[in-house]
Formats: structure tokens, sequence, C-alpha cells
């Protein structure tokens, strides 16, 4: 099988690892096949791919997409090694405002599927780290909000104190002042 798909702290958000299949001139993996997330729960239909570069010490997000055009995301680094995390941000799951972290790198081959109602963010801790990920649904921009990174109600262990944050994530709200329409 070319995926290990395992639970995290929130069972909605899945680890997914991918086979590496390696010799003398390089290496094979696939990144996604629909028979098998679908298999494995993950039964959506992705419109759209993404593409970030990033500089070391770099934090994007948290953010999301609220309803009609909420995303689900799969997020994969192809180089470098990122803190990824993803925040519930449904208002009645016994998880709200809790938070899984996992670290994705070109080395370990791991994504991680965030379900839709949870806000999304990563921190860069190589010297540059390009990510992409795979969404749900088209680019909002009257849909797309965002939640401060550093909401202290959100407890998040970010690796660093000090990072680079654009002026628009320093602008997000907290969690309980967010437009946020998730159940």
């Amino acid at each position: 099988m070319p995926f290990i798909f395992s639970q995290t702290k929130i069972k909605e958000v899945i680890m997914i690892k991918a086979e590496k299949i390696s010799d003398n001139r390089g290496f094979f993996m696939e990144t996604f096949r629909e028979s098998f997330f679908r298999e494995n729960e993950i039964n959506v239909k992705f419109v759209q791919d993404n593409f970030s570069h990033s500089i070391k010490d770099v934090l994007r997000g948290l953010h999301y997409q609220k309803n009609p055009t909420a995303q689900a995301k799969l997020i994969k680094v192809i180089h470098g090694e990122i803190f990824d995390v993803a925040v519930d941000i449904r208002k009645e799951s016994s998880t709200y405002g809790k938070y899984v972290s996992e670290i994705l790198s070109e080395q370990n081959h791991k994504m991680l599927y965030i379900p839709e109602g949870f806000a999304h963010g990563f921190l860069v801790l190589s010297k540059e780290a390009d990510v992409q990920y795979k969404v749900t649904k088209e680019y909002s921009m009257e849909n797309s909000k965002g939640i401060l990174w550093n909401d202290p109600s959100l407890k998040i262990k970010w690796p660093i104190n000090s990072p680079l944050v654009s002026e628009n994530d320093m602008k997000q709200p907290l969690l309980k002042n967010a437009d946020n329409n998730f159940s």
C-alpha cells in the first residue's frame, strides 16, 4: 500500500505517510490516490492545488474559509521542514479550540489531511520550505478568514516566539471574535 493512514489526537485530522520507492536513480512516491483515500474515510474532491515558498521562521496562518466555501486541505512539504498546525474551530465540537501539530518534511514524507472546520497554519523550521496543498473549494476572498497565530486561548506551542508574520496575519482576531460559521 502506498500510504499509511493514522489518526491524530483530533480524530478528523489524519496523518498520512507516503511510501517511498528508492533506487540508484532517486525515488518515486504517490502523494494522492483517490481510491485509497476514500477507503480511509477521506472522501473529498480536491479542486485546487496551492504552492508556497517561504524562508526560515516564516509563520503563515492561521487561515480558513468559512461556509459556503469551506476547504478541506491535504498538506505536503516538497522541500524543507515545517511545524504544521490544525485548530478545531467547530463551535459545538468536543475539541473546539484544540489543535494538532505535526512536523512535515521532505525527509519524513508525511502529509496532513485537515477537514473543513479547522484553521491551518505552519512555521518554517528549515532554511527554506516549499509546501504544496490540495483544497476542496476554490479560493474565495469574501470567505477567507483567520485567527491570530498566537491567540493565548489556543495554547499552541510554536517552536519559536518571534516568527516572521505578515501584516495581515498580525491583524487577525482571537478565536472568540473570529468570523466563523462552523458548528
